[in-house]
């Protein structure tokens, strides 16, 4: 199995710091929109712009399996848990365990092998999220770490599906896939939050609030997971879903940056795990 291109691993570094930074970006719009319905707002402003002026050839059933996976399964439930049962420095490691789901997946679906010193860095990397879940002092609830965890399940299920798609149009495939998520959303919103803490929450919205929404339809989903796509059409899942590791490390710095939340020694520790992980995991796929 070959290293990733330097340019690939860029690209892939590139995501991981917008993806990193984005949990505290979340937490402010949070404190406006109900959970459900920002991820409403954020796939229908990943949609609706664009979604006559491109379409990959890609069967609906894929289209619509990837986008529910994202957008219900990964961004609702996150959001739910991200509401009021666990921090964004927290949140930012456990949906990491979408690493594991998808090499698992892989490993049972498609038959991806992993080298002996990627087994050990993934067990390192696992290691140190692990040991932080271990410590969490208040950070997170039972029911927020569950609801991670599954969100993990559902990206790494999403992106052994979007890998499957192959070399499409990546920017055309995130805003249809979007726009498969966006009714659903609307829709469990409207019902599961009622229309009137929609629209208490759309009228109380100031623009650094908008502007949240927009970096989360914008940053995240057409350049996040569009390039994130891009990759994994073009490389093996274990060589691409690893760098994803280091997501919770910059997830709890811009926690603690931004909104005062704490770095005790047992989350530095675990964050430096998670490093040797991923630069072993890199290393052996040099070698």
């Amino acid at each position: 199995m070959n290293a990733l291109p330097l340019r690939h691993l860029l690209l892939a570094l590139s995501v991981v710091a917008v993806w990193g930074s984005n949990f505290v970006i979340i937490k402010w719009a949070l404190a406006t929109f109900t959970p459900l319905w920002l991820a409403a707002l954020r796939f229908s402003l990943a949609a609706l712009p664009l979604l006559w002026i491109v379409r990959p050839a890609v069967p609906a059933r894929v289209l619509v399996s990837y986008g529910l996976l994202i957008g219900v399964g990964q961004f609702g439930l996150l959001f739910w848990a991200m509401r009021s049962a666990i921090s964004p420095g927290v949140a930012s490691l456990v949906l990491q365990s979408q690493v594991f789901f998808t090499l698992l997946l892989a490993l049972l679906i498609k038959g991806q092998r992993l080298k002996r010193l990627q087994t050990a860095a993934l067990v390192l990397a696992w290691a140190g999220i692990a040991w932080i879940a271990w410590q969490v002092d208040g950070s997170a609830t039972p029911l927020g770490l569950s609801l991670a965890l599954v969100a993990a399940f559902c990206w790494g299920c999403a992106n052994l599906i979007g890998q499957s798609a192959g070399k499409v149009d990546m920017l055309g495939f995130m805003v249809w896939s979007s726009a498969c998520a966006a009714p659903a959303l609307i829709a469990l919103a409207w019902w599961v939050e009622g229309p009137q803490a929609l629209l208490r929450s759309a009228q109380a919205a100031d623009v650094g609030a908008w502007t949240a929404v927009l970096w989360q339809a914008l940053g995240n989903t057409l350049f996040g997971y569009g390039i994130w796509g891009w990759l994994l059409a073009r490389h093996a899942a274990a060589q691409v879903v690893p760098t994803a590791l280091l997501v919770p490390v910059i997830g709890m710095g811009c926690a603690a940056w931004w909104m005062g939340e704490a770095l005790p020694a047992w989350k530095l520790q675990g964050a430096a795990l998670v490093m040797a992980g991923l630069g072993l995991n890199l290393w052996s796929a040099r070698r």
